[in-house]
C-alpha cells in the first residue's frame, strides 16, 4: 500500500468516488426526507399541479407513510453532485438505490443528462450493467417520470437546453431540480470494498475479470464509453449468492454516434456492430490513476475504456492498493515510481511511451503468462496496440478459463 502524495498535476481527476457512509441516524435532513408528488408529463407549468401519489419518503419508526412509491432508509453514499440512498419500493417489497443528483449548475446538470442517457439508450439488460428502474425530475416540491426525448416537458427541455449551452438559461427555474436515479441495489459494496476486506480468491478474481469484459463489450457495441472506469464504479451484487460485478456510475459517459457495418457476404440486413474505436473523444476527463495516456492529451476513443480496465484488473490480481490524497481510503490502483512520489501509468507512459511495465510486480504472482501478455496489450501506450472490446471479451474467456 503506497501513499501518494498531494502534489498537484498537470491535469486533476474531474470526478471523484462517493464516499461510502454507515448508518446515519434517523432523523435525516428535511430536504432528504421531502415527499415528492408525480407530475403529469403533459401538463402545463403555470397550471396547478398539487395532485398526485407520492414518490419518496423517509422511513420513520414512529411515522405513519401513507401510499409513497419509494421509503428512504438511510444514505449509502455521498459525493460533490449527489446522495446515494437504500429504500424500499412500496408495491414490491424490493430494496432499490435512489441516487438524488442536484441540478443547481450546468455542469451538474450535464453529468445527470448523461448518466440518465446512457442508461435510457439500452434497450437491452446485461448482468454486469447496473440497471435504472426509473429516472425522475423533481421541480418546485413536484415530479415527473423522466422519458429521453420528451418534447412535453418543459422542465426536461430546460435541463437539455442548459447542458448544451453550458449556462443557466432565461426561465430556469428558480428553485433546484433534482434527478432522482432508481437502480438496483448492491449490497456487496464497490469493488475496493468487496476484495480488500476478504482473502485473495483466484475464482473470485477470474470471474471478475470475465464480468467486466463482457458489461464493456456490451456498453461498447450499444456506442456508450464509460470514460470513468475504477473500482469506486464497480458494485457488487450478491443476490444470486456468487458475486456479480455491475458497472455504475454514468456521469461522465458518452453515447457516440452510431458507426456500423454490414455481415461480409450475406444478402439480408444483419445486426449492425457499432465500432466506438471510430468516434474521437476531447474532454480530458476520468480519475488520474486510471486514465489512459491519449486521455491525459484529450484526443482519445473508446480504447481508453480497456485501458482503465487493464489498471482495474492488473491491482485486483496483485493487490496493488495507494491512499487516496483527497478521501484518504485505500484504493485499488497501479502506479510507476519516480523518485519520491507514484504517478500514474497512463501519464508516465505519455512521458515515455516506450517504458516497460513491471508485470507482474510481486515476485510470487500467480498471475498466468497469458493474463500478464493480456494486460501488456490492454495498457499500450498507443491506443492501436490495445484490443478493442469485443477482441478482449473473446480472449478473456480464455485466459480466464
Amino acid at each position: 500500500m503506497e501513499l501518494r502524495n498531494g502534489i498537484p498535476r498537470r491535469i486533476r481527476s474531474v470526478r471523484r468516488g462517493w464516499k461510502r457512509r454507515p448508518p446515519p441516524d434517523t432523523n435525516m435532513k428535511r430536504d432528504e426526507c421531502k415527499v415528492l408528488r408525480s407530475l403529469p408529463l403533459d401538463i402545463n407549468d403555470d397550471h396547478d399541479a398539487s395532485m398526485g401519489e407520492h414518490c419518496f419518503s423517509a422511513n420513520a419508526v414512529t411515522a405513519v407513510i401513507v401510499a409513497p412509491r419509494y421509503n428512504l432508509l438511510r444514505e449509502v453514499g455521498r459525493g460533490s453532485y449527489g446522495i446515494v440512498y437504500e429504500a424500499i419500493a412500496r408495491k414490491s417489497g424490493a430494496r432499490v438505490a435512489v441516487k438524488k443528483l442536484r441540478c443547481d449548475a450546468p455542469e451538474k446538470v450535464e453529468l445527470a443528462l448523461a448518466e440518465f442517457w446512457a442508461l435510457a439508450s439500452l434497450e437491452k439488460k446485461h448482468e454486469n450493467v447496473v440497471q435504472l428502474e426509473e429516472c425522475i425530475l423533481e421541480s418546485n416540491g413536484m415530479a415527473q417520470k423522466m422519458s429521453h426525448g420528451n418534447k412535453q416537458s418543459k422542465q426536461y427541455l430546460q435541463l437539455v437546453e442548459t447542458s448544451l449551452k453550458g449556462e443557466r438559461i432565461l426561465n430556469y427555474p428558480a428553485e433546484t431540480c433534482y434527478l432522482w436515479f432508481v437502480m438496483e441495489f448492491c449490497e456487496g459494496g464497490d469493488l475496493n470494498q468487496y476484495i480488500l476486506s476478504r482473502q485473495p480468491d483466484p475464482r473470485t478474481n477470474r470471474s471478475f475479470m470475465k464480468q467486466l469484459t463482457s458489461a464493456v463489450a456490451f456498453l461498447h457495441k450499444n456506442s456508450i464509453v464509460h470514460r470513468d472506469l475504477k473500482p469506486d464504479n464497480i458494485l457488487i451484487s450478491q443476490k444470486a449468492g456468487a458475486p456479480v460485478a455491475k458497472v455504475a456510475d454514468f456521469g461522465l459517459s458518452k453515447v457516440c454516434a452510431v458507426l456500423g457495418c454490414e455481415e461480409q457476404g450475406s444478402q439480408a440486413p444483419a445486426e449492425r456492430t457499432v465500432n466506438v474505436n471510430r468516434y474521437w473523444l476531447s474532454s480530458a476527463c476520468g480519475s488520474d490513476f486510471y486514465m489512459a495516456p491519449e486521455v491525459w492529451e484529450g484526443h482519445y476513443t473508446a480504447k481508453a475504456d480497456i485501458f482503465a480496465l487493464g489498471i482495474i484488473i492488473w491491482a485486483m490480481l496483485e493487490r496493488i492498493t495507494f491512499i487516496d490524497a483527497e478521501s484518504k481510503r485505500e484504493l485499488l490502483g497501479t502506479y510507476v515510481r519516480q523518485g519520491g512520489e507514484i504517478v500514474p501509468v497512463g501519464e508516465a507512459l505519455l512521458e515515455n511511451p516506450h517504458m516497460i511495465l513491471n508485470i507482474p510486480q510481486k515476485s510470487r504472482s500467480g498471475m498466468s503468462d497469458g493474463v500478464r501478455r493480456l494486460l501488456c496489450e490492454m495498457l499500450a501506450a498507443n491506443p492501436q496496440d490495445r484490443p478493442d472490446a469485443f477482441q478482449l471479451e473473446l480472449r478473456m474467456d480464455q485466459c480466464a478459463a
